[in-house]
């Protein structure tokens, strides 16, 4: 069995991290759903896409544009992270409803003797390390509290294996010091990455840079989030690059140039999946404009595991995905290792379904206990503290038929904790989520965005934007783009056991 240290909330764990702009007494009154949604939503840009295509374009031969990122804190760290090391990045004039297109100009060299700050982004912490070993001198590396729980060990071990210097005094864990000597010789290399697919992505996004490529073979028994690790070999490809996988848990990057291109993200669908369960939870009917015909983003397979809980899904060629729901939410039973970051929402679901007398149970998700916090311990100890009936699995969660009352929904400094707070809290009155501000790691925007869907006025606190307001206001976020805050508004497959 998995065991990871819950995210407990204590100043000394890090409860909120560095997202949210108040305390973390702070509560977020949960609106309940008065009638049947109707409701169009659009979403900003893809947080994995936008990291990897941001790590990218700062290797690539020449300057790229990348359309619709992302603007949160996640990407905010990336992007300090990259400039730290010499790149040039700039916020272009004229940005759309979420903020502005980004110019990326690569350094001449990477330079070191600098230090990056992580937050609790798995994407900052596990990606920038290796291209970190390709600049000259020494990068420091730490994060908030709690991202020192957060495994590290496989990928600093395999980095040690490729060639570069690392300083971790054994911990296997940040904080750490990467000392750069200007290349890494690359090479075959084994690690276990049971963990977390990011292990795998952080090596392949840099191997092209390294003398001999990579070749990376997993080790364990098991691999996460396999999706995850197909869009990482994609964007690679698009970008002229020779990446491929020969065998199941075996990856080729062969050294050679990154192109420059100018990259169009897609809408964030995994940030998609509250509002679209929001038409499950409550009935009636939510609108994804932007949805793509084809991607490699694990939220796409919200499409073929809401229709288990009762809804229907329908894609028009024009690419608006609409669900919609009665109301009834059904039992499930899913096993869905490669979707584990839509577990919260799936777990979520459940609850709701409890409330009709219909027990769930959902594995494969074991990975999730080293997310921003362990997730299975806190959605099963936020289910229990609303009167819910919800067990540990070794690889899941079990949830059984129990009424629930409303009360102190904790966050855990973890956005996906707090969007599904506000799911629950669409069927349970008097739900309250902790540090709803923890949601700008991904989504700034987001409870705007609910209330705006369920068609009324927030709550006068700092941590919700007016909806009514125009998108495109200023949204002030620690750490974004030029530290002065946001422009922008409102395992192999998952399986159904």
């Amino acid at each position: 069995m998995l065991i990871a240290k819950m995210n407990s909330g204590k100043d000394d764990d890090g409860m909120r991290s560095e997202e949210g702009t108040g305390g973390v007494d702070e509560l977020w009154p949960a609106p309940t759903a008065a009638a049947a949604i109707e409701a169009r939503v659009a979403l900003p840009g893809s947080k994995s896409l936008t990291g990897r295509e941001l790590l990218l374009s700062a290797l690539a031969e020449g300057p790229g544009t990348l359309r619709a990122p992302l603007h949160s804190r996640d990407s905010a760290l990336m992007i300090d992270a990259l400039r730290a090391l010499g790149t040039g990045i700039e916020e272009l004039p004229g940005g759309g409803e979420f903020g502005g297109d980004l110019r990326i100009t690569p350094a001449e060299e990477l330079t070191g003797s600098t230090s990056i700050g992580c937050g609790l982004a798995g994407t900052v912490m596990r990606f920038v390390p290796p291209v970190a070993a390709l600049a000259l001198g020494p990068v420091a590396f730490d994060g908030d509290p709690y991202a020192r729980k957060r495994p590290m060990r496989p990928l600093l071990d395999a980095l040690r294996a490729l060639g570069a210097d690392i300083a971790d005094e054994g911990r296997g864990a940040l904080p750490f010091t990467v000392h750069g000597r200007g290349s890494l010789q690359g090479g075959r290399v084994e690690i276990d990455a049971s963990l977390s697919s990011q292990f795998v992505s952080a090596l392949l996004l840099a191997g092209p840079r390294f003398d001999e490529g990579v070749h990376v073979v997993h080790t364990g028994d098991r691999l996460p989030s396999v999706p995850h690790i197909e869009m990482t070999l994609a964007a690679l490809r698009a970008r002229g690059v020779d990446a491929t996988s020969p065998a199941p848990g075996e990856w080729r990057v062969a050294p050679g140039p990154i192109a420059a291109r100018d990259e169009t993200i897609e809408p964030d669908l995994s940030n998609a999946a509250p509002f679209l369960a929001a038409a499950v939870a409550a009935g009636g009917r939510v609108t994804i404009p932007n949805w793509p015909a084809e991607t490699t983003q694990v939220g796409d397979s919200l499409r073929a595991l809401l229709p288990e809980f009762g809804a229907e899904v329908a894609l028009t060629p024009a690419g608006e995905l609409t669900v919609s729901g009665s109301g009834s939410v059904r039992g499930v039973r899913l096993h869905v290792p490669e979707a584990g970051e839509l577990a919260p929402t799936l777990v979520g679901l459940a609850a709701i379904a409890a409330l009709g007398g219909e027990a769930s149970e959902i594995t494969g998700i074991g990975h999730i206990r080293h997310h921003e916090t362990d997730r299975i311990a806190a959605l099963v100890a936020e289910i229990r503290a609303l009167g819910g009936d919800a067990e540990e699995l070794p690889d899941g969660i079990a949830i059984r038929p129990a009424q629930l009352t409303g009360g102190r929904w904790g966050s855990y400094a973890d956005h996906r904790m707090a969007t599904t707070g506000a799911l629950v809290g669409l069927r349970v009155p008097g739900v309250e989520v902790e540090d709803i501000a923890s949601t700008s790691k991904t989504l700034p925007q987001f409870p705007a965005l609910w209330h705006r869907m369920l068609g009324i006025a927030p709550p006068q606190d700092p941590s919700a934007q007016d909806p009514a307001a125009p998108i495109g206001g200023s949204i002030q976020i620690p750490g974004l783009i030029g530290g002065s805050g946001l422009t922008g508004g409102a395992g192999e497959g998952f399986g159904l056991a």
